[in-house]
């Protein structure tokens, strides 16, 4: 038995697609609602996910410059005054 294009992309036949997609969309609906959620909340969860990590980057690499320029005020400095002092005339 050869399955049609479709059935072959859903992964079965249409009808017990459609069935499993309520059942599902059911199921999910009750724990929503038992939890008091929506869709937007799920979205702006989502966002504020992103935005979080996204913030945290930029929070790592202004610490990660802080340090840099704290040690490159000391080094930067020794190493000019420390070439200076070996360099041969």
């Amino acid at each position: 038995m050869t399955l049609s294009a479709m059935a072959r992309f859903l992964g079965d036949t249409p009808l017990r697609v459609f069935l499993k997609l309520v059942v599902i969309s059911f199921l999910v609906g009750v724990v929503m609602s038992a939890f008091d959620w929506s869709p937007f909340d799920v979205l702006a969860g989502i966002r504020e996910f992103f935005f979080d990590i996204w913030n945290m980057g930029f929070s790592a690499l202004e610490r990660f410059f802080g340090y840099f320029l704290l040690g490159a005020a000391i080094v930067v400095p020794a190493f000019i005054i420390l070439r200076l002092f070996s360099f041969r005339r």
